[in-house]
């Protein structure tokens, strides 16, 4: 049996302003990702249902296009340039000990939920290279030891 959400007020009235417009699929889709962060499973069935569109047109739109998540995000995105400047002075380094300390490989998130771990091209920072971004805030001139301290902040936070 589907179970099917029950929409928020926001959703339900970006639900009523775009359906009856051309490519309202992708601007609901966007409303949605911005209410939650991601498109839950759930509220699939129920955008199929109340758009009267098939679960596969919307699943078609999701997967098709890189800005969709389908997971819920980290609390914590970490974003490590791998941009020349960076990766020549220590980036690798610095992704391994991310890695070795949170237990995750990029594109994943921590069990908990508290952090991901991405790497990026360019940040566009480079004479602070290397360089990590939290939540895009950014870190530069990073060693070993300066990006554990960083990791360890945000877990206290957590």
């Amino acid at each position: 049996m589907t179970s099917y959400e029950i929409l928020p007020e926001k959703l339900a009235d970006s639900i009523s302003n775009w359906k009856d417009k051309k490519g309202s699929l992708i601007m609901i889709l966007h409303d949605v990702q911005d209410f939650y962060g991601y498109v839950p499973k759930n509220l699939c069935f129920t955008l199929a249902k109340t758009l009267k569109i098939p679960l596969a047109r919307i699943y078609e739109v999701l997967t098709f296009y890189n800005y969709f998540r389908l997971k819920k995000p980290a609390k914590n995105k970490i974003s490590i340039c791998m941009g020349t400047a960076c990766y020549l002075k220590g980036a690798p380094l610095l992704l391994e000990t991310i890695k070795e300390q949170l237990k995750i490989n990029e594109g994943q998130i921590t069990a908990d939920g508290q952090f991901g771990l991405e790497n990026v091209r360019c940040v566009g920072c480079c004479g602070l290279s290397p360089v990590v971004a939290v939540n895009g805030k950014i870190y530069g001139k990073l060693d070993k030891v300066k990006i554990l301290n960083i990791l360890n902040e945000y877990k206290k936070e957590g």
